[in-house]
């Protein structure tokens, strides 16, 4: 026994040394970003321009091609990442060739690479490419102008879609302006005036002004109006969830205006309340008034304090900006005595460094949702448009034009510009995601807690059984099948990709559930070996602990295998990582091509809804569970494998053991579910999930002969001595003996 457990110390040794190398050589390797020139030969020029049978060579001051037709150009061809950043869940561009004409109107866009499944978290590949190919047609003038832009959202694919559209809206823009298409061509002539908000326009008027004039706009819609809308998407569960009441009744009904204008500010809010929105504004802010009535409510049931209203956005050209709590504040009355009465008044705060232009055009957005399932919602889409009134507005000088720097060729060479846009990015999708943040940081506590306080929780073993196995039941459903937080082996690889060619922290930060659950497990190695992932946090190993409780309460026979067996089999798992890590130093595509081993994406992410040959791969990798607990964790499973070696450099040894423990007692050795004890009584933290069934033994007064054979000798030792003990007594003496054999453990 000895010699097979060097003969493991051994090969983690070898293996850790085979990591180091590679990525030694790893390091020594130039990377490469993908441009426009790898990926024009996988698409056909008549999909992206209609009508173009070749491209043209790709130009030498912007990576731009031509679209062309019997030899003369009729549009252009650009890919996205060239642009902006698209970074997706992989940590690696989804890239997309983006077609466009001269009018700057985009002809077509297709989905050219990505790193699935990473990216496609949650729904099929088809779904993302029929949302891409919807943005044929943008008219990027209107987007840049800050004009109405429907976003296609699909349900389990937030994250996704914000990364794909923010990509495809900002590329084409910045293309247009490079290719100077019309409407970005840079002025000829003198320089000509801009507008800017008058300050000095504070007249009082009365509501009827402003709505008359256009300093207030209006956006209304019916309860049938909106049903229908719902019921066009095409989901046949739009029908049976119609929104109650009369048709004619207002669904939406929302008033939009420019408070940070004296007149209109003083206007709405009288001279007192504008008085105290000056106070909060700093020099550059603006403030919008928001006003609805009927169904929908532009805060929602679910806004608390300190976090964001998710249901509107202001967006203007290639902003972005949403609001928090701290940007909000509440109008409490009207000082217009015809207004009509609301449900909901208040304002919103644009801060300077959102970069908004008074006046300039401008949106917002209203995000409508219809709940269709237990978690399943369908999403429509509403701009109000906005102009400030030319009776607000005044000429200014406008700027002298400043030289163009030259276009970026490649994505390290993308313009200063991108770092704030990134940061938008990511920041709106943890925004999006607080509610699943909160409840995971929530779980993470609570299981920080069952570790740190061990002893407590196994005090009782039908009650910590209860615990964990509703702990493994909130990361399947929750964690697994409703965040989709299924961490996997291409995480590592792409990890390693990223560290060694261009690192940025916000690649990471675009899924926040996975970013909290790959920083908890980085801290968990340090202190518990991998066990804490492996044994509670993820969803595929708690299917299978739940299909195996399952399949024991149906009384399934259940194999142990002998020892020999399993020693041999547990370094399967760990070639099956070395495979893949090797094969990812040759193609990262084709190593996650093969990590397809890995069931999570089909039993987890899509919830089986995949084709026939990887529900039969997922199946297989479950049915063995039945009989032999965790069989794919113990033999099978390659991020197992990855977390295990780093995991040898933990810190502390928290589970703790007797002197007897292995010889002569095989107790916890024979119950292990992982069998990760070996006959000789040490654990073997590579192999450990941390289930603490051993902690749970080491406290039993009926099962551990240790602790049974301590209370015997001290029942013996009180009948020698006379000594008549009540149940009160008897219950302390056990209290007392566990604490002498406490005394007495190996840590």
């Amino acid at each position: 026994m000895r010699q097979a457990e060097n003969a493991a110390f051994c090969l983690a040794r070898m293996m850790a040394a085979f990591c180091l190398a590679f990525a030694l050589v790893l390091v020594a390797a130039p990377s490469k970003a993908a441009t426009l020139v790898d990926f024009l030969g996988k698409v056909a020029p008549s999909d992206l321009v209609p009508g173009a049978d070749a491209f043209g060579p790709i130009r030498t001051d912007m990576p731009a091609a031509p679209a062309l037709k019997s030899g003369n150009r009729i549009g252009w061809v650009f890919l996205n990442t060239d642009f902006v950043p698209a970074t997706g869940y992989s940590g690696k561009p989804i890239n997309i060739v983006i077609g466009v004409d001269d009018k700057a109107v985009i002809t077509g866009a297709r989905l050219v690479k990505h790193s699935e499944p990473i990216v496609l978290v949650g729904i099929p590949e088809a779904k993302i490419k029929a949302v891409i190919e919807k943005y044929t047609g943008l008219d990027l003038k209107r987007e840049a102008a800050g004009a109405a832009h429907d976003l296609d959202i699909v349900s389990g694919a937030t994250v996704t879609i914000m990364v794909i559209d923010d990509s495809i809206r900002r590329s084409g823009i910045k293309a247009a302006r490079t290719l100077g298409l019309e409407g970005f061509a840079a002025g000829s002539g003198p320089a000509a005036d801009v507008k800017v908000v008058d300050r000095s326009k504070d007249a009082v008027a009365d509501w009827t002004k402003l709505t008359g004039d256009g300093s207030i706009r209006r956006f209304t819609l019916s309860v049938a109006e909106i049903n229908a809308a719902f019921e066009k998407q095409g989901d046949p569960r739009a029908a049976a969830h119609r929104e109650a009441g009369a048709d004619t009744d207002p669904y939406i009904d929302v008033y939009v205006g420019l408070a940070s204008q004296p007149s209109i500010g003083r206007t709405l809010l009288g001279d007192a309340a504008y008085a105290n929105l000056k106070s909060r504004l700093s020099d550059g802010d603006e403030a919008i008034f928001v006003a609805s009535t009927g169904h929908w409510s532009f805060k929602g049931s679910g806004y608390v304090r300190g976090g964001i209203f998710d249901r509107i956005t202001v967006l203007q050209g290639e902003s972005t900006i949403r609001f928090r709590d701290k940007d909000h504040l509440r109008v409490v009355r009207m000082a217009t005595a015809d207004s009509p009465s609301f449900n909901e008044m208040d304002l919103f705060v644009i801060p300077k460094a959102s970069n908004f232009d008074a006046a300039a055009p401008w949106r917002l957005q209203l995000l409508v949702s219809r709940a269709v399932g237990a978690i399943d919602k369908l999403f429509l889409t509403y701009d109000v448009d906005y102009t400030l009134p030319p009776v607000y507005l005044s000429a200014a000088p406008k700027p002298a034009p400043v030289a163009a720097a030259p276009a970026p060729t490649t994505q390290e060479a993308m313009s200063a510009d991108e770092a704030p846009a990134r940061d938008r990015l990511w920041l709106r999708i943890w925004e999006a995601k607080r509610t699943e943040v909160a409840i995971l940081i929530a779980g993470l506590v609570a299981l920080t807690g069952i570790f740190f306080f061990q002893t407590f929780a196994t005090k009782n073993e039908r009650v910590f059984r209860i615990i964990r196995l509703s702990y493994l039941a909130f990361t399947l459903v929750f964690i697994g099948w409703y965040a989709n937080a299924q961490l996997s082996v291409v995480n590592l690889l792409a990890v390693l990709s990223a560290l060694v060619s261009d690192f940025r922290w916000e690649t990471f930060l675009m899924d926040p559930l996975i970013f909290i659950l790959w920083f908890a497990v980085a801290a968990a190695l340090l202190f518990w070996a991998r066990g804490a992932y492996c044994g509670w946090l993820c969803p595929f190993g708690a299917l299978q602990e739940w299909s195996n409780q399952i399949a024991r309460w149906l009384r399934v026979p259940q194999i142990r295998l002998p020892w020999g067996l399993h020693e041999r089999l547990w370094p399967i798992k760990y070639m099956i990582f070395l495979g893949l890590l090797g094969m990812s130093f040759y193609s990262l595509d084709m190593a996650e091509h093969y990590a397809e081993i890995e069931p999570f994406k089909t039993a987890i992410i899509l919830k089986f809804d995949r084709p026939w040959p990887y529900i039969l791969i997922a199946l297989a990798a479950l049915t063995p569970g039945l009989f032999i607990e965790r069989f794919y964790c113990r033999y099978v499973c390659p991020l197992g494998g990855g977390l295990a070696i780093p995991a040898r450099l933990h810190m502390f040894r928290w589970l703790k053991r007797y002197r007897e423990c292995g010889n002569p007692c095989q107790t916890c050795a024979h119950e292990c579910p992982v069998q990760a004890i070996h006959p000789s009584g040490e654990i073997n933290p590579n192999e450990c999930v941390s289930c603490l069934h051993c902690q749970v033994l080491y406290q039993s007064t009926a099962r551990c002969p240790v602790v049974i054979g301590k209370l015997r000798k001290r029942e013996r030792f009180e009948r020698q001595n006379g000594l008549v003990q009540t149940g009160a007594a008897a219950s302390g003496g056990k209290d007392t003996l566990r604490s002498e054999v406490d005394g007495s453990a190996q840590a």
